[in-house]
Parts: C-alpha cells; sequence; structure tokens
C-alpha cells in the first residue's frame, strides 16, 4: 500500500458507493429490507455493515498519533459495539452517513505518508483483544473489506434486477 494507491482507492470507493446507493434506492424498501440469505441477511444489513465496518476501522486508524484531524471529524461518529449493529432503519437514513464517512475517508487517504504506512498500530479488536498490524496492511485490509461485501451487495441488487453495471477498478480509476 503506498499513499498514492490509499488515494486511488478512496476515490474508488466513494464512487462504487454512489453507484450502489443509487442502484438500492431504485428498489422499494421492503426489498431493500428482504432476507436473502446473505451473510448479513438483507442488502440493507449488507450496506450498514460496510457503514459500521468502516466506521470501526476510522475510529481505530484515528488513534495513530498523526492522525489529528481524522480524530476530529471520528468524534461525531459512535463506534458501532458490533458489526452488524444498525446504525439507521432506512437507506435514506443511511445515504448521508455514507456519503459523510467516504469524504472523510478520501481526506484521511490524502494526509497518509509513506512513513505512517511503515508503522504499527495498536488497536482493540471486536473481542476487545489488544492488536499491532502494520498500517499498510490494515489501511489494505480497509479498502479490501468494502470491496468485498460491495461485491456482496451488487449480487443482491443483481438478483432484484437492478445491474449497477462495471465495477472494475482498472475500468473505474485512472
Amino acid at each position: 500500500m503506498t499513499p498514492q494507491t490509499a488515494i486511488r482507492m478512496a476515490d474508488y470507493n466513494s464512487q462504487m458507493n454512489r453507484r450502489l446507493y443509487q442502484a438500492a434506492a431504485r428498489l422499494p424498501p421492503e426489498k431493500q429490507h428482504q432476507e436473502c440469505g446473505a451473510f448479513f441477511g438483507s442488502l440493507f444489513k449488507t450496506m450498514m455493515h460496510i457503514a459500521v465496518g468502516d466506521t470501526i476501522w476510522l475510529h481505530r486508524f484515528a488513534q495513530h498519533p498523526d492522525a489529528l484531524s481524522l480524530r476530529e471529524e471520528m468524534e461525531v461518529f459512535t463506534k458501532p459495539r458490533t458489526l452488524d449493529q444498525q446504525l439507521f432503519d432506512t437507506l435514506a437514513e443511511l445515504d448521508p452517513y455514507r456519503r459523510k464517512l467516504d469524504l472523510i475517508i478520501i481526506a484521511w487517504a490524502a494526509t497518509l505518508t509513506p512513513e505512517q504506512l511503515g508503522q504499527t498500530l495498536r488497536y482493540n479488536n471486536m473481542a476487545g483483544q489488544s492488536m499491532e498490524k502494520d498500517v499498510a496492511l490494515l489501511v489494505t485490509h480497509f479498502f479490501n473489506h468494502q470491496t468485498h461485501h460491495r461485491g456482496q451487495a451488487s449480487t443482491l441488487l443483481y438478483q432484484a434486477g437492478v445491474d449497477i453495471g462495471v465495477t472494475d477498478l482498472m475500468a473505474l480509476v485512472s
């Protein structure tokens, strides 16, 4: 992971989230919340999990000594207690939250330096265990996690008759 790659991934993340949310909004709320046998059940719960995961990781990244602006941005976001926590009841409520997260991710990615990516970050996992990992690996995981679950969400959309189009990173990011 390099600072330039983090910036590209933040941009890609934002673009894909816009497309995902626009596509999901074409479905009636009952279809968004319909249990489909996916890992998180429904399209809505899958999209909620992505936002929850991003919030958790951003709080962890904000613990880095050089992440003052991220710490300040994340102060208004309550850290979720579980990976399946429901922060909102509707896509219309989740959408502005997602947009704010994406802006924070883009701004944060632009601040990353090779030195920061070469350091380690100590954080507590969801079980409360202390962990210490390379920042570059954690940032890679952060973006990979989003992509993984957006893939699940795009499959659920496709099964519901909504195609979000090309999602390939190489086709969307220059």
